[in-house]
């Protein structure tokens, strides 16, 4: 009888710091015309970066875990999904994902590609789902 370990695969999505840094070069750029306007969309960007260097999204055969560093802050389990979304799919900033009870928004500040694969992969989008 042959001892088979099952194989734990986790796939940990790489950052992107595209969104924050487009939006802190808006916002820089936007100062000149409006002070205010582009301060405060150069510090969400700003906020979006740090965000990106220290939260992790990774994949697991069961649930989507949300890490801060080395630290578990979340499980999202697949089977609670209902549906998802990526907002704007030429520039995407934005995943929508609904489950049972509840709804979440996250930026994009993680590898837009490799999101929707992962995406793909676990977690199929149902369409036209009816309630």
């Amino acid at each position: 009888m042959k001892n088979e370990t099952a194989v734990i695969e986790e796939i940990q999505l790489k950052p992107s710091y595209n969104l924050p840094i487009i939006l802190i070069l808006t916002g820089i750029s936007l100062t000149i015309w409006q002070m205010t306007a582009g301060i405060i969309i150069a510090v969400i960007g700003l906020c979006l970066l740090i965000q990106a260097s220290i939260i992790k999204l990774t994949f697991t055969q069961t649930a989507l875990v949300l890490y801060r560093q080395q630290t578990k802050i979340r499980s999202f389990p697949y089977s609670d999904w209902e549906n998802w979304v990526i907002f704007s799919a030429s520039v995407p900033v934005l995943l929508y994902f609904k489950e049972v009870k509840s709804i979440h928004f996250l930026p994009i500040i993680f590898n837009p590609v490799q999101l929707k694969s992962c995406l793909e992969k676990y977690c199929p989008r149902i369409e036209n789902k009816t309630n």
